[in-house]
């Protein structure tokens, strides 16, 4: 695969990510309108918490759309890396947002659960219902893409939306409980609602804590998993020249990976033969990864046995 296919692919990759950041915006918008004024009408506890929840999602999908968008720039003078990891902190902000949405869900449903029960709606049940539909779809909409284009903003995108369908499945299992209650007369069912959002605000919480740790590990350059470093190895070990591999090292750089390779090949071999040695590893590893945007090529001299070695 040649550059200009491969630029091709990742102008198409990066068209399909902004549309998913944009139809994720204003979703969160729309839904953050109907839950509040639903829940307020209403004077349902989880759905408010919810759209609290979603208010906080336009900030953090706003947020992500931005630190997309920068990530995309190409390297400059200030960047030689690239600005990938603009979305490895878009990821962190809404990892923040959670834990504070998370927060705030779990303390007013407390404070629900201390006052004489609201009594539940069809229309809040409703309300639930589309909630839970559309970001179920969503969810899946966006992590497609998110693990396709190897998006780190839109993959915490999809995580939270993933929170969202965590909070509206519990808030209509919740107000269903509440409308039974009500019908039948069953006090404790009549609380199902407030119940139900300690139990989103835990679950919100728990996603935002592996959202968190994910997004400082690319920070604090944490080495690629094997299973994706593996193959890596095997088309270094693959070149006729290599004679031995002294240091393999790939880290996440937002959206694309940055290998840095040592190896081995014959001392007696010159410089233009090294230099050819070096493009092919290069070139053999972005065709077969096209995740990875920058290989960087040491080479030391490799002796027969019992000759002198010296690398470094």
């Amino acid at each position: 695969m040649g550059d200009g296919e491969l630029n091709s692919e990742n102008e198409a990759a990066d068209r399909q990510s902004s549309l998913a950041i944009w139809t994720s915006l204003v979703s969160n918008i729309a839904l953050t309108i109907l839950k509040l004024v639903v829940g307020l009408l209403f004077g349902s506890q989880v759905l408010i918490a919810d759209g609290v929840h979603n208010a906080g999602d336009v900030f953090a999908t706003a947020a992500a759309l931005i630190s997309m968008i920068i990530s995309k720039r190409p390297p400059d003078e200030d960047h030689p890396y690239g600005h990938g990891k603009a979305e490895v902190i878009g990821a962190g902000i809404i990892a923040v947002v959670l834990v504070l949405a998370g927060l705030y869900m779990g303390y007013h449903s407390v404070l629900a659960l201390m006052e004489p029960p609201h009594a539940a709606s069809f229309l809040v049940l409703a309300a639930g219902v589309i909630s839970l539909v559309w970001k179920l779809w969503l969810y899946m909409y966006t992590m497609n893409i998110g693990k396709r284009t190897n998006s780190s903003g839109l993959v915490a995108t999809a995580y939270d939306h993933l929170a969202d369908v965590y909070a509206s499945l519990a808030a209509v299992i919740g107000i269903g409980l509440a409308l039974i209650g009500n019908h039948y007369e069953i006090e404790i069912l009549k609380y199902g609602d407030p119940v139900a959002g300690i139990l989103v605000a835990f679950l919100v919480l728990k996603l935002a804590i592996h959202m968190g740790r994910t997004a400082v590990d690319v920070l604090m350059e944490k080495n690629i998993d094997d299973a994706q470093m593996e193959p890596i190895l095997e088309l270094v070990k693959a070149v006729p020249e290599v004679k031995r591999i002294d240091r393999i090292r790939a880290r996440e750089h937002g959206h694309y990976i940055i290998v840095d390779v040592r190896v081995g090949i014959p001392a007696q071999l010159t410089i233009q033969e090294g230099h050819d040695i070096a493009k092919k590893i290069k070139q053999s590893i972005r065709q077969q990864n096209p995740l990875v945007r920058e290989v960087m090529v040491h080479l030391n001299p490799w002796y027969e046995a019992g000759a002198q070695t010296i690398h470094s």
